[in-house]
């Protein structure tokens, strides 16, 4: 089974306009979208579209959680721990061309909340194989909270996919985790003496990640697909053609190729290959977390893949 923690999971409210957005202008919305969210959430619901055996966990409160509870697809199984504190919404604005977001901090967690849940992930690492760690971390949370997770995964023998960034990442790359999965903004902050212009560059920036502690490093590409750097071998994965959409979830639906290779014992080149055919398929879609099979299916067969 594939866990996904979302400790600080959001209602995430999608507006759609027919124009580009531009600031201090006024926009009718054409549609409304509200969908329980945030990354590890994203993730678990294309796990669950694609049939895949996914329970999500992570923290809710609020009337907030209440709505994204509420609003979690039915058939995903799912095991929170309530917090008093009031979850977070996240706005997303998607024109023709692209998406602008605005997310809001979150709730205060205590230390008895993170106990409870630190006991609830206990319990559910039993009957996992896969553990997607990913998003923000709530406000009261220590900096090495996904670090205590990713260890505590590992005693287990589970295989830990990470994707958070900032003081939260390099807190954990010291307990090793499996894969983590920074984009070129969190790379160039993780590594900020790299030089992210050249294919060599972010391949030598990966390389400076896996030294600290991270078995292997997917850096996703935005439109130019990845470029992992595994224990033996590196690969670029790159679509056919540049998809125009909502990138909102893209790099969610990457994690979850990358997580549904661990739970199939898939080889890399074919988890990197399904990867990138996700994360296209989602943005394509206007709403992040959700792609279409079909569409998947049909990008998986056109993934540029070449060994490096």
């Amino acid at each position: 089974m594939i866990l996904t923690v979302a400790l600080n999971a959001a209602l995430d409210v999608t507006y759609s306009i027919d124009a580009e957005l531009r600031p201090h202008a006024t926009y009718r919305v054409g549609t409304v979208a509200e969908m329980p969210g945030g990354k590890a959430l994203n993730t678990a619901r294309i796990l669950h579209t694609l049939r895949d055996p996914v329970l999500a966990t992570g923290l809710l409160g609020g009337h907030t959680g209440e709505r994204i509870a509420e609003r979690i697809p039915a058939g995903l199984r799912h095991r929170f721990v309530r917090v008093d504190g009031e979850s977070r919404r996240a706005l997303v604005v998607a024109d023709p061309a692209d998406a602008t977001g605005f997310w809001e901090p979150g709730p205060e967690i205590t230390s008895e909340e993170w106990q409870r849940f630190r006991d609830r992930f206990d319990g559910l690492l039993r009957v996992a194989r896969v553990v997607v760690l990913s998003g923000s971390l709530p406000q009261g949370l220590p900096v090495d909270a996904y670090a205590q997770l990713v260890a505590a995964a590992r005693d287990r023998g589970v295989t830990t996919i990470l994707d958070c960034d900032g003081e939260a990442l390099r807190a954990a790359l010291p307990q090793r985790p499996d894969v983590i999965k920074p984009n070129a903004h969190e790379l160039a902050a993780a590594v900020p003496d790299a030089d992210l212009s050249t294919v060599d560059g972010i391949r030598k920036a990966a390389e400076t990640l896996r030294a600290a502690g991270a078995r292997a490093v997917i850096a996703s590409l935005g439109p130019d697909g990845l470029l992992a750097v595994l224990p033996d071998a590196a690969f670029t994965a790159a679509p056919p053609e540049t998809v125009s959409g909502n990138p909102t979830g893209a790099g969610d639906a990457c994690v979850a190729g990358l997580a549904r290779g661990v739970l199939y014992d898939t080889g890399w080149p074919t988890r990197l290959t399904d990867a990138v055919a996700l994360s296209a398929a989602a943005v394509r879609s206007p709403v992040a977390g959700r792609v279409d099979v079909t569409d998947y299916l049909t990008l998986r067969h056109h993934i540029h893949l070449k060994e490096l």
